[in-house]
C-alpha cells in the first residue's frame, strides 16, 4: 500500500468514527503512519483528502449495493436483500455520518458524495420497486418514489436508534418490520 492510499484509508476510518471537524490532519498521518509532507503532496489538505476518502466510502457503498441490486431475482427480493445486508449498525453508516456533520453540509464540495449517493441509492431502489410495481410484487397503492425513499430513511434511522440504545437489534427489528409493510397485500 502506497503512503496515499495508506492517508486515503486512514481519512475514511477517521471520518466515519470521529467525523469530519473530530478528524485532524495530525491524526490521519498518525493512523497512516506517514509524515506531513507526504499528506499534502498528494492531497489538497484535509478538505481535499476528505473529498477524496468521502468519494471513495460512497463508490465501494454503489458496488456492494449493485452486487445486490443486479442479478435475476425478482426486484422485491433485490430490495429485500440489500435491506438485509450486514451492517454494524452501533458504528453507523459511514456516509450518513457526514450528512450529520456541519461542516459537510455547509460546504458543497464535502456534501457532493454523500447527497449523490443518497440521490443514486433512492433512484435506484425506486427503480427496482417500479418493477416490484408493475409486476404485482408490491401493493398497488405504494408509489415506488415514495416508499424508496421511506427505505433510505428506515435505514438511516435505524443505524441512529441502535446507536443511541447500543443495540443492534433495533437495527434488525426496524428492517424487519418495513420489509413486512412492504410485502403486507390485501386479501
Amino acid at each position: 500500500m502506497t503512503n496515499r492510499d495508506r492517508l486515503l484509508e486512514s481519512a475514511r476510518v477517521l471520518l466515519w468514527d470521529r467525523g469530519y471537524v473530530g478528524t485532524s490532519p495530525a491524526a490521519i498521518q498518525q493512523h497512516a503512519n506517514a509524515g506531513q509532507g507526504s499528506m499534502y503532496h498528494h492531497f489538497d489538505g484535509k478538505r481535499g483528502l476528505a473529498i477524496e476518502a468521502l468519494t471513495a466510502a460512497t463508490q465501494d457503498m454503489r458496488r456492494r449495493a449493485e452486487a445486490t441490486f443486479g442479478g435475476s431475482a425478482p426486484a422485491l427480493d433485490r430490495v429485500i436483500a440489500y435491506l438485509r445486508l450486514e451492517r454494524d449498525a452501533l458504528r453507523g453508516c459511514a456516509v450518513g455520518r457526514m450528512a450529520l456533520d456541519p461542516d459537510v453540509v455547509t460546504d458543497e464540495a464535502l456534501r457532493r458524495p454523500v447527497e449523490e449517493f443518497f440521490s443514486w441509492l433512492t433512484e435506484r431502489l425506486r427503480q427496482l420497486l417500479d418493477e416490484a410495481h408493475r409486476s404485482g410484487q408490491i401493493a398497488p397503492h405504494l408509489v415506488p418514489g415514495d416508499v424508496s425513499a421511506a427505505l433510505v430513511a428506515t435505514i438511516q434511522g435505524s443505524y441512529v436508534l441502535a446507536r443511541a440504545r447500543q443495540d443492534p437489534r433495533v437495527m434488525t427489528a426496524s428492517i424487519d418490520g418495513i420489509v413486512a409493510l412492504l410485502t403486507h397485500q390485501e386479501g
